[in-house]
């Protein structure tokens, strides 16, 4: 893998920083340091921001919409969008849904659906975990049953991140019972203002509202929401899982965002033997989270060479999701200890009065638990590995 750049590579660098010098509000940086997510209409006008300069789908092939990229090209991209404290984008539509619409889906679901995406016009949520089957996905007992040219959809899922704002959802339903747990299920998209939808929301350990509960009561979508063939969503959901994985890589890429918050709170904080961060002790913790964050962001390099030449990556998308998990919450827990008491007095995020008073570092650190959760566990991730890595 040759990292050097071309005369053509850093004509396209100097093309993205500029682009990212003029395009990202200061207002947006501090809540973008702590790991936070922008609101969701911040994030769509982002999207559309991006869309207007032809970047709205970074990974996609040019024939759907994308920019048909190279490694080396989305390597730049998103090391400079990390230097210019920009978010990264949301990731349900761009990254999960939209490459198994264009991949499995009908030439209608690609005509409709793909420049909604791009354009930010639509918001995806992703119908997966059930009270029952969290990892455990082969469990679920959402069911859709076939009444015509319509499927009715009955069931519950959970942690269901943004359905209060969504427009869109992708689920995972059972369209027929069969021997094997993984048979019979079927992936279905879902307008969300379908009669019979319920959302309500879970209030995390940060006291925001991310996700929720939603309630399917015979909900009636037409079949040809049917994404490829009825009863093939165990494999479509697979490959899905892989690819949100594949989102964690691009998101190690922004690891430097939190780590550059770290830096400067210890050069500011003081110490009875100066600032914190010439403290030898804290100058190593903060070292060894930046050495691997940098192995991290080889190995996404790696994951993406692998995949612009068409082979396979194997664990390597559960590797690098598993250590950017953890080393995110090393990051916040570093930069709560640099804050030290002025942990509980930083810059407030104004939300709507949801938590005021909650400061952004202590809610990136409090948000940052969830990460070795969702998108598969870390001990899924350990499971996942110690097969295809070790052949246990």
């Amino acid at each position: 893998m040759n990292l050097a750049l071309t005369p053509e590579d850093r004509e396209f660098q100097r093309e993205v920083r500029a682009f990212f010098a003029n395009a990202i509000p200061d207002a947006w940086k501090a809540t973008v340091r702590a790991g936070l997510r922008l609101p969701p209409e911040t994030l769509t006008a982002y999207q559309r921001c991006l869309a207007d300069r032809g970047w709205g789908a970074p990974t996609w092939p040019t024939v759907y919409g994308g920019t048909g990229w190279t490694p080396q090209q989305l390597h730049i991209f998103w090391s400079e969008a990390s230097a210019a404290d920009a978010p990264s984008q949301y990731h349900q539509g761009l990254e999960l849904i939209g490459p198994i619409i264009f991949t499995y889906g009908s030439q209608a679901q690609k005509d409709f659906y793909l420049p909604r995406i791009i354009s930010g016009e639509d918001w995806w949520c992703q119908g997966y975990s059930e009270p029952g089957a969290g990892s455990d996905l082969a469990a679920l007992r959402t069911r859709a049953v076939r009444d015509g040219d319509t499927y009715i959809l009955n069931g519950h899922k959970m942690w269901t991140s943004y359905a209060h704002v969504s427009t869109r959802m992708f689920v995972l339903a059972r369209t027929s019972s069969e021997t094997r747990r993984q048979q019979g299920i079927s992936l279905l998209l879902v307008d969300m203002d379908t009669p019979g939808i319920r959302v309500s929301p879970i209030r995390t350990l940060d006291e925001k509202h991310h996700t929720n509960e939603v309630f399917l009561d015979d909900v009636r979508i037409p079949a040809a929401n049917l994404v490829g063939e009825e009863g093939m969503g165990w494999n479509y959901g697979k490959v899905l899982l892989d690819r949100e994985r594949m989102v964690a890589a691009a998101t190690a890429m922004f690891l430097p965002q939190t780590l550059r918050a770290v830096r400067a709170a210890a050069a500011r904080r003081r110490t009875c033997t100066g600032p914190l961060i010439e403290q030898p002790g804290f100058r190593a913790k903060l070292a060894q989270v930046e050495i691997e964050a940098l192995g991290v962001q080889s190995m996404v390099l790696r994951l993406m060479a692998d995949a612009a030449a068409g082979a396979d990556s194997g664990p390597r998308g559960s590797m690098i999701k598993l250590r950017w998990s953890e080393l995110i919450q090393q990051a916040m827990a570093l930069w709560i200890e640099a804050l030290g008491p002025q942990a509980q007095h930083f810059e407030s995020l104004d939300d709507g009065g949801l938590s005021d008073d909650m400061p952004l570092a202590l809610q990136g650190a409090l948000f940052s638990r969830v990460t070795t959760i969702y998108g598969g566990s870390s001990e899924i991730q350990r499971n996942i590995i110690a097969r295809r890595a070790l052949g246990l």
